[in-house]
């Protein structure tokens, strides 16, 4: 069997054990050197045909001849080893002196990032609590029952506590659903006077337009001495326009939260496009229960407090017109570069 040589066809000597050596060594380009491996390797090559005629030889030829075979074999296969590697390299060399950039031409312009709207939000809320004097406190994302639910007064019936909505981990912790455990761990390790506010990511398992299974809470907290309702309206009125810049109705809707009694919906008259306007809930809060400061060591009896809590992404959404909150975490630049 013969395989003409490939790089100059039509005029290389035919392949043939004996020219194999000086053929791998004149051979210019891969694809030639390719073509001469299987010629002498593939499926009908001439070291395989060798080899398969040694089933028709004697005990004592099929070990003579197999062992030439091999030896054969083992020193074309280092020779094309070889060959391929100066070939690769001169190759490279090829491309380095004639692909160089030339360093005296102007720069290309590159487009420049911007803050990612969450981000943005998260800074406007931290920076306008810390201008009302708030600490900035952050915990664990991953919490065991005691943070997350019982110190905050959550009945063993809750649905929260359900695996439909909590994403459990074998060992019974979970993945925490709100930042309210950061408070619980900010009390227990300090006394009233206390003002802060808990950012982070929490989990739950929710996914559609308006909900994600991750997504971002702002959590606050007030404890000392003579705390009331009004406080807690104040705060919020003031964070609002703040946050929005803007003016706008509002009100407090009572509603059940197992941590605060009485708890409330924060509802504001928000303006649409066409002139009109309609309510919407922004966050909910309410005055501290009892049992959750007797579960942090701080005395009901003195202190009173107020907790409020707030979809961080939600109000970005309010705050950009964006209306799917899927467009916040599927990192599409168009979508992005709005916010530069």
């Amino acid at each position: 069997m013969t395989t003409p040589h490939s790089d100059s066809p039509g005029t290389a000597p035919a392949l043939d054990l004996d020219n194999a050596p000086d053929q791998i060594v004149a051979a210019t380009t891969l694809d030639g050197l390719e073509k001469l491996r299987v010629g002498l390797f593939g499926r009908h090559g001439l070291v395989t045909a060798q080899l398969k005629q040694l089933g028709g030889l004697s005990p004592e030829q099929r070990k003579q001849q197999g062992d030439r075979i091999n030896r054969l074999k083992a020193q074309l296969q280092q020779q094309l080893a070889a060959r391929k590697t100066e070939l690769e390299t001169a190759e490279l060399d090829q491309r380095l002196a004639t692909e160089r950039i030339d360093v005296t031409l102007p720069g290309r312009n590159h487009a420049i990032g911007g803050v990612h709207p969450l981000t943005r939000t998260l800074e406007r809320i931290v920076d306008i609590f810390s201008r009302f004097g708030y600490d900035v406190v952050e915990g664990p994302e991953i919490e065991d029952d005691w943070h997350n639910f019982e110190a905050l007064n959550f009945p063993p019936d809750h649905p929260a506590r359900a695996m439909h909505d909590t994403f459990y981990f074998p060992d019974g912790r979970m993945l925490r659903t709100h930042t309210s455990p950061v408070q619980i761990r900010a009390m227990a390790g300090r006394q009233p006077p206390i003002r802060l506010i808990a950012p982070g990511k929490v989990y739950r398992s929710d996914s559609d337009q308006t909900h994600s299974p991750m997504f971002h809470q702002v959590e606050g907290l007030v404890v000392g001495e003579g705390i009331t309702m009004a406080d807690l309206k104040g705060t919020l009125t003031a964070f609002l326009r703040g946050f929005f810049e803007r003016d706008f109705q509002m009100r407090f809707k009572p509603t059940y939260f197992p941590f605060v009694e009485p708890g409330a919906d924060v509802v504001i008259a928000w303006q649409l496009p066409d002139g009109s306007s309609r309510w919407l809930e922004v966050l909910g809060c309410g005055m501290v229960h009892p049992k959750v400061l007797a579960n942090c060591g701080i005395d009901p009896e003195r202190y009173t407090g107020f907790a409020f809590g707030m979809g961080l992404d939600r109000l970005a959404m309010l705050r950009y017109g964006v209306n799917d909150l899927r467009a916040f975490f599927e990192n599409d630049v168009r979508f992005l570069q709005q916010f530069n």
